[in-house]
């Protein structure tokens, strides 16, 4: 059977616009042994090839041409397909040379072409298409239909056109028409060579356009629910205005393929949204997100109001979590100021402290949106300041004011230029405002202060002036002493006379000028050169210096070298008797003291010795600034013992007389306590200042007992005698 069998492979793009662009093209041809047969006297493999030259001078110049052909190298074989020219532009010429050049020889795979063609467009990516002339049945594969059904199935969008050539065999018709059909391509007929190339003409042109009806919806928000109120829809094609302001909540048109500009503009917020969209070859539903429909709120405040004046603003709105209300600049995102509308209704909103212009607003704290303003205008507020011109430094003078006195409003003095402030007193104490000076003279400027971005509204220049102050004290003082210092100065609240090394910003003592002049100041404990000063109090200005010379003081001690302990002995002294001395006794590597005394208690004092024997010593301590050790002793604690003589056995409930022999220091007393409990426990007891010897009470309880001899300084006992209760 003779057969001539030319597929045109096409790329196509989505869509009807790309359709109408020249696609790429791959021109498969039969070389089969049956193209040898006749029509009309002529060969069809010459009718094929002159085709092909006509085919080939009415395609565009930029289309992109291929070749490929199978049954032209071997005989029976039907894996015999080729591709024998890359597609590309300016391929006539060596397409016509190939063509031109075929031999037939073999057989007719025509389904296995078909998918080889579809394999080589990647039709499982892109969109593809196969034209394909043929004059008989499919000798390879045994059935077309079921191919084409897998690459419809498994294509983008796959396409098989088929020109039927001088075919009669109704099966080879109805193969051909299937392998069409089920593609969703067309199938004709050509019975001569002027019929093959009107054929091929008319299924390789690009498809006429078709309008499609495009419908156009929007929604709240990206995945919201679906807008059901009527918007203003418009529409244009480039400069070409098709829809203009339509009301509905859809909209559709009738359009061609191309790109379009749609928008909504929803009237009851005016908000709005548009799209770039690209219409193709099918209907479709395009949709516009909208942002939410906000919920309706107002405000409403004076339409102009003072700089830094609180003012209420009635609102309506939602009042959801933090929503609040806010004063700020028109274009700004920001605020200025804001209330809370859980504050209540009206809020009390502070307005800015820079007058110009500015909006109320309420603000859904959600999105930070704002659901609806006001303009208001803030107008500038004014201070005056009345002083005097001049002023001692650190004094404290009358500033009168007048002003808004809003909260936490103040009256400071500064340096000219300088931010900050030395000093201030706020307006809410009333006027005159009681400000005091800096302590350091010079040019500075008095201010009032609004509270809110520290905002200046006046100024007032004023010198402060340099104050003096003098002491008069001797050149060299003891050390500890309770120095007189004459003084003269400003004796501002807190200034003090203090004494202190020369290079210390501290001191070692002080004593404040508010006690008169002169006044007492003690001096260092330790020795060397110190100097006076007078501070004012504030920045610890110093105004007065005189140095002076701190001289070592001694202390001398007559104690005896031995002494029972526990006991009280007389000690003789001889030192300076500055107030709080006084006399202890101490081990000598104890930095602390077992007992003291007061030397204002007299001398010679009495001191009582501990109780435990050993070494000790007497000290002399200057108690001032601190404490110094000015003399010191030694003396040696001898143990003390006692004797206790009593009937060995008692009734219960009844006395016991006890005799006894030891020092009777005061407070010493004998107690009677339970056999092996601890010394800090007792049934009773009787003080020895009771005599010997001196009766003492047994317990209801009969049992085994313990008298014991307790020297009364750390309840120490120093003698033990076992009784029983019967």
């Amino acid at each position: 059977m003779f057969r001539t069998f030319l597929m045109l492979c096409a790329l196509c793009a989505p869509g009807l616009a790309a359709a109408q662009e020249a696609p790429r093209t791959i021109l498969v041809m039969d070389a089969s042994g049956s193209m040898w047969g006749q029509i009309d006297g002529v060969a069809k493999i010459t009718i094929a090839q002159q085709v092909m030259d006509d085919l080939l001078a009415t395609l565009p110049d930029g289309q992109e041409l291929g070749l490929a052909a199978y049954g032209h190298r071997t005989r029976g074989d039907c894996a015999d397909i080729e591709t024998l020219v890359v597609p590309g532009t300016g391929t006539r010429d060596a397409i016509s040379r190939a063509v031109n050049g075929i031999k037939p020889r073999g057989k007719t795979p025509m389904t296995d072409a078909v998918i080889a063609a579809a394999e080589a467009l990647r039709y499982t990516e892109e969109a593809a298409t196969v034209i394909l002339v043929s004059d008989g049945i499919e000798t390879c594969n045994p059935d077309p239909c079921a191919a084409a059904r897998v690459l419809e199935e498994s294509g983008v969008n796959f396409t098989t056109h088929v020109v039927g050539f001088d075919v009669s065999d109704p099966e080879a018709l109805a193969q051909m028409q299937c392998l069409a059909e089920e593609t969703g391509g067309r199938f004709l007929t050509a019975d001569n060579a002027s019929e093959l190339g009107d054929a091929l003409e008319e299924v390789a042109a690009a498809p006429e356009p078709v309008a499609v009806t495009v419908t156009f919806i929007a929604t709240e928000g990206e995945g919201g629910p679906r807008v059901t109120t009527d918007l203003m829809w418009s529409l244009s094609d480039g400069d070409t205005v098709l829809m203009d302001f339509e009301r509905g909540a859809s909209v559709s048109a009738d359009l061609m393929p191309g790109t379009y500009l749609v928008s909504a503009l929803r009237p009851e917020d005016e908000a709005s949204a548009e799209a770039e969209i690209s219409v193709g070859d099918a209907n479709e539903t395009v949709t516009l997100v909208l942002p939410a429909l906000l919920p309706a709120a107002s405000v409403s405040g004076p339409a102009e109001a003072e700089a830094g004046a609180t003012i209420p603003i009635d609102w309506d709105g939602p009042d959801a979590h933090r929503d609040y209300i806010a004063v700020s600049k028109p274009g700004d995102n920001g605020y200025e100021n804001y209330a809370y509308t859980s504050k209540g209704d009206p809020a009390q909103l502070l307005m800015p402290a820079e007058p110009g212009d500015y909006e109320l607003r309420y603000v859904l704290n959600e999105g930070r949106k704002v659901l609806a303003a006001q303009p208001i205008t803030v107008t500038a507020t004014q201070a005056t300041l009345e002083a005097t011109d001049s002023a001692p430094a650190g004094a404290t003078i009358p500033v009168t004011w007048d002003g808004p006195d809003y909260h936490r409003d103040y009256i400071s003095v500064a340096r000219p230029g300088d931010r900050g402030y030395v000093n201030y007193a706020y307006t809410s104490k009333g006027t005159p405002a009681q400000l005091v000076l800096p302590p350091e003279p010079g040019t500075y400027e008095l201010r009032y202060v609004m509270s809110q971005d520290k905002t200046v509204l006046t100024t007032r220049m004023i010198e402060v002036t340099a104050v003096e102050a003098t002491l008069d004290a001797p050149a060299q003082a003891n050390a500890g002493e309770p120095l007189t210092v004459g003084w003269t100065g400003p004796d501002y609240h807190r200034d003090y006379i203090a004494v202190a090394r020369p290079a210390d910003r501290g001191y070692e003592a002080y004593t404040y000028t508010n006690l008169g002049t002169p006044l007492a100041l003690k001096m260092p404990l330790e020795p060397g050169a110190y100097e006076l000063r007078y501070v004012m109090s504030q920045n610890k200005t110093v105004l007065a210096v005189q140095p002076i010379e701190v001289v070592d003081v001694q202390a001398s001690l007559d104690v005896p070298a031995t002494a029972p302990a526990g006991s009280n002995i007389a000690v003789h002294w001889d030192g300076p008797g500055y107030d709080r001395d006084y006399i202890s006794v101490a081990r000598p590597s104890d930095p602390k003291y077992s007992g003291y005394t007061y030397t204002n208690k007299g001398n010679p004092l009495i001191l009582r010795m501990p109780v435990e024997p050993g070494d000790y010593e007497i000290r002399y301590i200057a108690n001032a600034n601190g404490t110094a050790i000015l003399g010191r002793e030694p003396i040696t604690l001898t143990e003390v013992t006692a004797t206790l003589d009593a009937r060995e056995t008692g009734r219960a409930g009844g006395t016991l007389a006890v005799h006894w022999d030891g020092p009777d220091f005061k407070g010493d007393y004998i107690g009677l306590s339970r056999a092996g409990s601890s010394d800090s426990e007792y049934e009773s007891y009787r003080y020895t200042s009771e005599d010997s010897p001196l009766v003492v009470e047994l317990p209801e309880v009969p049992g085994d007992y313990e008298l014991r001899y307790y020297i009364g300084q750390d309840r120490k006992v120093i003698a033990r005698l076992a009784v029983s209760v019967e």
